[in-house]
C-alpha cells in the first residue's frame, strides 16, 4: 500500500436491497490535493464520503485511507483514522446547547484531554486560524450568521489537525461574498497546512477557484477525473449538461478571461 495517496478505491461497489449505488468505482488521490466530488442529487457523493471515513463500508471491494485498507484496520488504527479525518457537514452540525468555544473543544474533550490552559490555547488559535476573535468563543450557534458558522465548523473540525477534511456542500446557503469568503480561507489554510481535501459540491464557482482534481458521479459510475481542464474534454452526457451549460460557460470563460488577464 502506498502512502503516496490520501485515498485509494478498488473496484468499489455500493448496494442496498437491489438498489445499486456505485458500481466497480477505481480511484487514486494523491495527498495534499482538493477533489471536487460532483454528480446528480441521489447519485451517492455522500455515501461515498461516508464510506471514505469509514461510517460504512462497501458492498465489494477496497478503500484505502493514508495507506491503509479499511478492510483490514485494527480498532485501535480505526480510532487513530478517524482522529486524521476532519469531517464538515453542510449546515455546520454546530451543537446548540454549547457556545462556539465548547463546541470547538468537543473533540479534544472526547479524546479525553483534561488540561484546560492547553484546550483554551488551541481553540483560540483555531479561532485566528479561521478569521474568528476570542469575542466571538461565547457566542451561541444561534448568534452566528451562516458564514461564522461555517468557519466555527471548520475550526473544529481541524482541531484536531487531521491530514484529511471531507466537506460535505461546504458553500451551501451562503451568499455570493461568505461564499468566496470561506474559499479563500480554505485555500489559504491548504496551503499552510498541507492538508487533502474532498469536498462536495455543485458549485461551479468552488471547482474553479479552489479544486485541484474533480470526479464525477454518473450511471452509478465515475465517469470523470482529473484537473477541471481534463475532465471538461470528457464526451459523457452529464459531464456535457454539468459543465457546458449557459450559466457554466460564463462561469469558465471568465476564468479563461482572468488567466489571459
Amino acid at each position: 500500500m502506498s502512502e503516496a495517496f490520501a485515498i485509494k478505491m478498488d473496484h468499489v461497489w455500493t448496494q442496498f436491497g437491489d438498489k445499486v449505488v456505485h458500481k466497480d468505482i477505481n480511484l487514486a488521490l494523491p495527498q495534499g490535493e482538493i477533489l471536487g466530488l460532483v454528480g446528480a442529487s441521489g447519485c451517492g457523493k455522500t455515501v461515498l464520503l461516508r464510506e471514505i471515513i469509514g461510517l460504512q463500508a462497501p458492498s465489494q471491494g477496497e478503500i484505502q485511507v493514508m495507506g491503509e485498507s479499511l478492510k483490514t484496520v485494527t480498532s485501535n488504527h480505526d480510532e487513530r483514522l478517524r482522529n486524521h479525518c476532519g469531517v464538515l457537514f453542510q449546515k455546520g452540525a454546530l451543537f446548540s446547547v454549547l457556545d462556539v468555544f465548547e463546541n470547538i473543544a468537543f473533540p479534544l474533550r472526547e479524546l479525553g484531554v483534561e488540561d484546560e490552559e492547553f484546550i483554551k490555547r488551541l481553540v483560540y488559535m483555531k479561532l485566528e486560524n479561521v478569521g474568528l476573535s476570542v469575542n466571538d468563543a461565547w457566542l451561541k450557534p444561534s448568534d452566528l450568521s451562516g458564514g461564522m458558522t461555517k468557519r466555527v465548523a471548520l475550526a473544529r473540525t481541524l482541531i484536531l489537525e487531521p491530514n484529511l477534511l471531507l466537506l460535505d456542500e461546504p458553500t451551501s446557503g451562503l451568499d455570493p461574498i461568505s461564499s468566496q469568503d470561506f474559499v479563500d480561507l480554505l485555500s489559504e489554510l491548504h496551503r499552510e497546512l498541507k492538508f487533502t481535501v474532498v469536498l462536495v459540491t455543485h458549485d461551479l464557482d468552488v471547482l474553479r477557484d479552489l479544486c485541484t482534481k474533480v470526479a464525477v458521479l454518473a450511471d452509478q459510475q465515475l465517469v470523470a477525473f482529473g484537473t477541471l481542464a481534463e475532465v471538461m474534454v470528457n464526451e459523457h452526457p452529464f459531464v456535457k449538461r454539468f459543465f457546458h451549460n449557459q450559466r457554466a460557460r460564463r462561469v469558465f470563460e471568465y476564468q479563461a478571461d482572468q488567466a489571459h488577464g
